[in-house]
């Protein structure tokens, strides 16, 4: 029967890997995986992860399952890093966690659950958006739209994001990236999270917010902003959560589904739902990862070292957008790529045409996605003048 099987192409991102791997340039530069890198190339384990580990190995005393809620203390870390310690959405118990393998798999377990419990409810995602956003929701069966989010000049169209958002018909869902917007990096200001927040209330929509990065951006706090706004005056939303990024545990897969509810009733009838959509999913979510999370939060001196490690990213990915629209000044391209220095986390929408993208490949062994999306955090002293002399040839 296999026969008549058809061979799909791969992702996209997977072949950049590939190809990258296979060039033979000693000067290749990988801006294409979505992973952090440190100023070496590498993709470290958290200093706290390390820690917490150790502690791991002498104290865990079973390997059991964990539920389909997954563990409660990783739960409950995960709740007040999002809200906040003083959040009166927690002390009302209007919000749930179920743990999830990595945050792709809060996300299916939000298509699951607005499949079966919201029927006939489309889902609006910005275009553009994560790729795999597509692949998720169209896996589970919801219908897909979108709304503008990037205009003709590269730059955030809030004007036509709002628009947009006024259409909608009542009662579809949203998707709303937090902070780091993937792909593009352009986050929304405060006062846009206002006005975004008023229509969502007029048109009695149901936001699904994406939070992969908190911490990546500006800050843990100043990340939550949205996400804290529209908990504290909404009765519903839906929010999916990584630990991937800020805590480098990308293997591990350690995410979270959180519900927000009107009141802690309605809260556990969506909590009985999620518990067989789990279920019927992966069963249990794997244990290392939240146990991870779960022992650094346990500890004063591992939270501090974790908070430590985490500045230093975001400063040294903040750095290197300053520092690569400097190095384009010589060629008198930093007024050109000036919105780079203005987004936030590790990708930027550079406005690379594909055309240029094939050239930095083709030329200078540059590996970066078709959209021109490329991983800031690729970049390093002792690429950064090669990455902009490419530029610089490709685009003039």
């Amino acid at each position: 029967m296999f026969e008549s099987i058809e061979r799909v192409p791969g992702d996209a991102i997977l072949g950049l890997i590939e190809a990258f791997k296979n060039d033979s340039n000693p000067d290749k530069v990988d801006l294409g995986v979505g992973v952090y890198r440190d100023e070496a190339g590498i993709t470290p384990v958290m200093r706290a992860v390390k820690e917490a580990e150790k502690l791991l190995i002498e104290t865990e005393k079973t390997k059991a399952y964990i539920g389909s809620h997954g563990d409660p203390e990783y739960g409950a870390d995960v709740l007040e890093t999002v809200f906040g310690a003083d959040s009166e959405v927690l002390a009302a118990n209007r919000a749930s966690a179920t743990q999830s393998p990595g945050g792709t798999g809060a996300l299916r377990l939000a298509a699951d659950f607005i499949k079966s419990n919201l029927p006939g409810k489309s889902i609006w995602l910005s275009n553009p958006t994560w790729p795999n956003h597509l692949g998720v929701f169209g896996a589970a069966g919801l219908n897909i739209e979108k709304y503008p989010y990037v205009d003709a000049d590269n730059r955030l169209d809030f004007d036509g994001m709002l628009a947009a958002l006024k259409q909608i018909p009542e009662g579809d869902v949203v998707l709303l990236h937090a902070c780091c917007h993937n792909p593009t990096g352009f986050d929304l200001s405060k006062d846009q999270w206002q006005q975004v927040l008023a229509v969502v209330q007029e048109r009695s929509l149901l936001p699904l917010v994406d939070f992969a990065y908190q911490g990546f951006g500006d800050g843990l706090d100043e990340d939550a902003y949205g996400v804290r706004l529209l908990a504290n005056t909404l009765d519903e939303m839906i929010i999916t959560q990584s630990c991937s990024k800020n805590f480098g545990i990308y293997r591990e897969r350690t995410g979270c589904f959180i519900a927000v509810a009107k009141d802690a009733d309605d809260m556990e009838d969506v909590r009985s739902q999620l518990a067989i959509t789990a279920r019927e999913n992966y069963s249990n979510p794997p244990g290392h990862g939240s146990a991870i999370v779960a022992t650094i939060f346990n500890s004063d001196e591992l939270t501090a070292m974790w908070r430590e490690e985490l500045d230093e990213m975001r400063g040294r990915i903040n750095g290197l957008r300053s520092d690569f629209v400097k190095g384009l000044a010589p060629h008198g391209l930093d007024q050109r790529f000036a919105h780079v220095a203005e987004q936030r986390g590790m990708f930027s929408f550079t406005g690379l045409t594909p055309d240029h993208v094939a050239q930095l490949r083709d030329k200078h062994s540059i590996y970066m996605v078709k959209s021109g999306r490329a991983n800031v955090a690729g970049l390093n002293s002792a690429n950064l003048d090669y990455v902009c002399n490419a530029i610089a040839d490709v685009v003039k």
